[in-house]
């Protein structure tokens, strides 16, 4: 491998002082270009030994140098089939569930206490009772995807007193703040006992149209879907013939198609709330410190030789389970 002193890092993150100053540390010798993601050309990639943040896949053959692409983002998407031959491609797991999960949190308490019931009488002027409420506490909570942010939606909700119930695409030890772990296989049986399904899922042959109106009415009436993971897991068809009927709620963060054009009738679908895939992005500071530290942690691994975490598997588009950040 060659020295560190040699190392192109070209950074699209918008990065602080304080973040250039701990990547900088992380390979001292090495010679950091900081350019954000509208500013990239050809000419820009082409010498990088190392691409820190995200780029377009079209510029990807042009990255003739390429050895390491740190994501900022925790999906991989589009990226393995798309990567220079001997690239490794590592993503930011970990750094998305403290913001996505407390995003979560706020939107299906938003609905379980009728906060946009009332918001929609303050715009009216109405001072109105709008009936009975309900609570996160012993709500059965079905957690599809048990990444970072699953994962941190689960805790959270188990500490405000749910039974949390988790589903993951392999199976391991059930950590202490879930009652109950599952596969993806047994979904439909656990569907009409949730009264909260949160998806954080990616995109993929097994995730794309999951909640179709088969499942959809298989959740249990009153229930709330939250979506945060990629659009194409619900289908959105279904998704507001089931919503209209008032069977159940919805609390999207993500849409197929996205972005939603103004005129797409899931605008307007009674009991569908939307927000415009902004809950991780770098919204909440912590986030881009995470991402920061991932960055950093990596780059000393790749200067000193040493495995890097957060491999993305090619095959898969997951990151490897044995090496999380």
């Amino acid at each position: 491998m060659q020295t560190e002193e040699f190392f192109q890092i070209l950074v699209t993150l918008p990065a602080n002082e304080t973040h250039r100053q701990t990547l900088a540390a992380a390979c001292p010798g090495g010679r950091f270009t900081y350019l954000p993601q509208e500013a990239l050309s050809e000419a820009a990639v082409a010498g990088a030994d190392v691409i820190v943040g995200n780029l377009p896949h079209a510029l990807l053959p042009a990255c003739k140098r390429l050895k390491l692409l740190q994501l900022a983002s925790a999906g991989a998407d589009g990226f393995p089939a798309r990567m220079p031959e001997g690239a490794v491609l590592t993503n930011a797991s970990g750094a998305y569930g403290l913001a996505i999960s407390e995003h979560m949190l706020g939107m299906v308490l938003g609905i379980l206490k009728r906060l946009y019931t009332y918001h929609d009488d303050q715009r009216q002027s109405l001072w109105r009772d709008e009936g009975t409420v309900a609570s996160l506490e012993d709500a059965v909570v079905l957690a599809v995807g048990m990444g970072n942010i699953g994962g941190e939606f689960a805790r959270k909700c188990k500490a405000l007193g749910s039974y949390t119930v988790g589903i993951r695409r392999q199976l391991r030890e059930k950590p202490d703040y879930l009652d109950e772990l599952h596969s993806l296989s047994e979904l439909d049986e656990l569907l009409p006992r949730a009264d909260v399904v949160a998806l954080s899922l990616p995109s993929g042959p097994e995730t794309d149209g999951l909640m179709d109106e088969r499942r959809l009415r298989r959740m249990k009436p009153g229930a709330v879907l939250v979506n945060v993971g990629r659009g194409k897991a619900v289908v959105t068809d279904d998704l507001m013939k089931v919503c209209a009927e008032g069977r159940i709620h919805a609390a999207l963060d993500v849409t197929d198609p996205e972005p939603l054009p103004p005129d797409h009738p899931l605008w307007q679908t009674p009991n569908v709330h939307i927000t415009p895939h902004i809950s991780g992005f770098f919204h909440l500071p912590q986030t881009l410190d995470r991402i920061v530290s991932i960055a950093a942690q990596n780059l000393r691994r790749f200067c000193e030789g040493r495995p890097l975490l957060n491999v993305v598997d090619s095959e898969t588009g997951y990151r490897r389970e044995d090496n999380r950040a």
